[in-house]
């Protein structure tokens, strides 16, 4: 019955379209894992810590909803378009890329697609937009924190007040309205990503570093810069309260500190068992045309569930107390 069960699992449809969404849509899978479980799982964390005040578990609520929903937000934007553009190149790479790219990227590997030196450069374009994309998250998700601490906070209900539209107004946002219904052509994306597919440095860096941990690393990276960001962006914010910014700061650094150290200790232990699961999966889909896109989705998405597992669900109940510890320790007057 368990052999039957698990057979089932990796022969799963579900699974299956999963892995395939994680190897297109790297940047996007982990954006919405952290959606997922910053909605839920963080807050529970956060407000089931002891002996901390109130308003430092509000802020580092609003913090990490903030910081999703805007990190969600700019993926879908950004990534969707990347990964129809690498979709066009994995299709007809005779039409984007030159004879020496395909051969030198390709190593004897049948389809282009299933080597590891193509999938690690298109995974940079994958991966990389989350990235790219960690300072403006950052800045906004900053920006954010105020309005969504305010659905924390009870408010006084206040009078009715009936506002008069102006006439005026109204006819020039309904002259003015700008349609978004054209669509654009991608064709000059996908020969940008070609082109710096075509490039001996890409290929170069490509052969050297295929075998490493990079869906990691980048990950990694990505939140190295937006906690980063988001810590000078703090300290300079005028709408949060002076006497909450350390608390918030401290809370951010310690976050990601621990949970990229973590992460990295966690996913080396789990290589193993990762490995051996790949193995059963291969062989109950042994048939299956799409079998290099779903191993490539699995070490996609192994890093990112580790990551976010780790920084959602254990660390902010860590964080959160020592970034209080950390900032009673500073303002304690001296006797």
């Amino acid at each position: 019955m368990k052999v039957n069960l698990l057979g089932n699992f990796y022969k799963s449809k579900t699974l299956k379209k999963g892995l395939e969404f994680a190897a297109d849509n790297g940047a996007l899978f982990a954006a919405g894992t952290s959606l997922a479980l910053s909605t839920v799982a963080r807050p529970i964390a956060i407000y089931s810590t002891p002996k901390t005040d109130k308003e430092n578990r509000k802020l580092a609520c609003a913090k990490s909803i903030a910081s999703s929903l805007v990190g969600f937000g700019i993926m879908v934007g950004a990534s969707i378009p990347i990964s129809k553009s690498i979709k066009k190149i994995n299709e007809t790479p005779d039409k984007y890329l030159n004879e020496k790219t395909i051969n030198k990227l390709k190593d004897g590997v049948k389809p282009l697609s299933a080597s590891k030196g193509y999938q690690f450069a298109t995974q940079l374009f994958k991966l990389g937009v989350g990235a790219a994309a960690a300072i403006p998250k950052s800045i906004i998700t900053c920006a954010l924190i105020p309005p969504i601490i305010s659905l924390f906070t009870p408010t006084v209900p206040k009078k009715n007040v009936v506002k008069i539209k102006d006439p005026i107004d109204n006819n020039k946002s309904k002259g003015n309205n700008v349609s978004f219904t054209g669509r654009l052509s991608k064709e000059p994306l996908t020969k940008g990503i070609a082109k710096v597919l075509n490039s001996d440095v890409i290929q170069n860096f490509s052969t050297k570093f295929k075998d490493t941990n990079y869906p990691m690393h980048i990950s990694a990276l990505t939140d190295t810069i937006a906690t980063g960001t988001f810590m000078l962006r703090t300290k300079k914010s005028s709408k949060i309260k002076e006497e909450r910014k350390d608390t918030l700061i401290k809370n951010a650094g310690i976050s990601t500190g621990l949970s990229i150290g973590a992460s990295y200790l966690v996913d080396n232990a789990l290589d193993k068992p990762t490995e051996k699961f790949i193995d059963k999966f291969k062989k109950a889909n042994q048939n299956s045309p799409k079998l290099e896109k779903y191993i490539e989705g699995i070490k996609i998405a192994k890093p990112t569930i580790i990551l976010g597992t780790i920084y959602y669900c254990a660390i902010p109940f860590v964080s959160t107390f020592l970034a209080e510890r950390f900032d009673k320790k500073k303002t304690k007057p001296i006797s």
